[in-house]
């Protein structure tokens, strides 16, 4: 099933191979070039840019340049012949998902009286809202929204303020020299640099950090107690004098533009905007299938939902993996919150300021995605746990300010009620259907979901694929796991989340 896409988003997954070998080492990029300082840090040093490893079948991208990188110098140009305000954009999204849901209450009467006979009309209707009534309503919202989105155009030709990129780890011996090689060589116009923050790591982390240090003047090497990733992130954000910052997890790989894309984005946004969210997806989607299936979860969902959000001024996560702040405005909260959510926490602490969150889908960053069930698990109970934090601190504040991302907000508090009737009626109605042909709960109706689900798809994989297009990549083939995440994923997916709210409801231990 498609319609209950989690807006909640977060990376903590672990993994990698180490590829970078002792010629960056030794100050050469595998080229035989010396690059000088041209970051605009003011100390007309030379130094070696390392180079990252190439882009082959480790990613889903193939190089379009033959240099090892996909490059693109700047985004085509955008002719838009009419603008439409926010407050008409959001009555025309309102309109045709009311029309959609009018259509479907029309179909469904007759369906929510045959199984009120056995359940009562009021469990009946309750029932089926949540299987099919709600999620068609949320796909023809997302549909509209996506099909209105016009985003203004990034532009190059512009001061890019000085930004400091913070590396948050913890034991990450195995991928930390190569996330910052890709670090080291954004393609960004203004001063960069990279703050390694360690939280206490018991391996080589630090020694390995330090050994990048030494190639590029640009990266520094802080170490901390350990204390978990928000207090590390407190204490390297104190280190920040830069007035932008960024973070980036330390299994992630940020793409040669990234970086300048962000901030590119913030730069055209409205004035009140203090974070940009990049487009991250996912780097391990050949391991198993269920990497596959989260690559389209990635690449389709959660990019489609962010840029839903982006439109209406209020993205609603902007996520640890990968995200540019106003340094200001994130030591204005007190910067990460020691909460199971701590960036979804922080981004509506902002808001909850008057502040604006967006997205940039050109902003590309990879991360490694859980590989098994458990860690899978993990990973969303604590997507769904850091979601019930944010509606508890700051969800009627943010619906009760009426802003254009409210919808959004009311959104997050539904995800609870249609995970769960999900997770309980649908699987019921599947036996009931395929063992004793009874299709009171799943039946012919039902399948009415799954056009809208497939223009969906199709809608969100053409803006996606557009989006790779502009930066030089393209998509992979993950044939297998399309099918998967558009028919199985959600069966795992609502469960786990349910456990999740039940968790955070009862405030059980917080496990990371």
């Amino acid at each position: 099933m498609f319609g209950t896409g989690q807006s909640r988003d977060a990376q903590s997954s672990k993994g990698g191979t180490r590829t970078r070998g002792d010629e960056h080492r030794n100050g050469h990029n595998g080229n035989g070039k010396v690059a000088s300082n041209g970051n605009g840090n003011g100390n007309g040093a030379v130094r070696t840019l390392p180079q990252p490893a190439r882009l082959d079948d480790a990613l889903p991208v193939v190089s379009t340049n033959g240099n090892g990188f996909p490059v693109a110098e700047k985004l085509p140009e955008h002719h838009r012949r009419f603008y439409i305000p926010l407050k008409l954009k959001l009555v025309l999204v309102a309109l045709c998902s009311l029309a959609w849901v009018g259509f479907s209450l029309w179909l469904a009467i007759p369906w929510i009286e045959e199984l009120g006979h056995s359940i009562t009309v009021p469990i009946a209707a309750a029932l089926i809202a949540g299987i099919a009534i709600i999620p068609g309503y949320l796909n023809a919202h997302l549909i509209s929204s996506l099909l209105i989105d016009k985003a203004p155009p990034l532009r190059f030709d512009v001061d890019f303020p000085a930004v400091t990129l913070i590396v948050a780890c913890f034991n990450e011996e195995d991928v930390i020299e190569e996330t910052l090689d890709y670090a080291a060589t954004q393609d960004y116009p203004g001063e960069l640099r990279i703050l390694v923050a360690d939280d206490g790591s018991t391996d080589k982390t630090v020694e390995l950090a330090k050994l990048s240090a030494e190639v590029d003047p640009r990266i520094s090497v802080k170490s901390f107690k350990h204390g978990g990733k928000a207090n590390t992130l407190n204490q390297a954000l104190m280190e920040v004098e830069t007035p932008l910052m960024a973070t980036v997890d330390a299994d992630t790989l940020l793409m040669p533009e990234a970086l300048k894309r962000c901030v590119a984005r913030m730069m055209v946004s409205p004035p009140t905007t203090v974070a940009v969210a990049g487009a991250v997806f996912v780097r391990n989607s050949r391991t198993n299938l269920l990497t596959q299936a989260q690559e389209w979860d990635y690449f389709l969902g959660i990019a489609s939902i962010k840029r839903q959000q982006g439109l209406f001024q209020g993205t609603l996560v902007a996520q640890g993996a990968f995200s540019v702040y106003k340094t200001e405005s994130v030591k204005e909260v007190g910067g990460w919150p020691d909460r199971i959510g701590e960036d979804i926490v922080l981004t509506w602490a902002m808001m909850h300021k008057g502040a604006g969150v967006t997205y940039e889908k050109t902003a590309v960053a990879f991360t490694d995605a859980p590989e098994d069930a458990k860690a899978f698990a993990k990973q969303r109970r604590r997507w769904a746990r850091g979601m019930i934090e944010g509606l508890r601190e700051f969800g009627p504040a943010l619906i009760k300010g009426r802003r254009a991302y409210a919808h959004s907000i009311v959104v997050d508090y539904v995800f609870p009620y249609v995970d769960f009737v999900f997770s309980i009626a649908f699987p019921v109605g599947i036996v009931l259907a395929l063992g004793w042909q009874n299709y009171a709960i799943v039946g012919p109706l039902t399948l009415l979901v799954l056009p809208l689900n497939m223009i969906l798809s199709g809608i969100m994989y053409k803006l996606s694929k557009d989006s790779f297009e502009e930066v030089g990549l393209r998509v992979r083939r993950n044939i297998k796991g399309f099918f998967s995440y558009l028919l199985l994923y959600q069966f795992f997916m609502s469960p786990v989340s349910v456990v999740g709210y039940v968790q955070e409801l009862f405030k059980t231990k917080r496990n990371w």
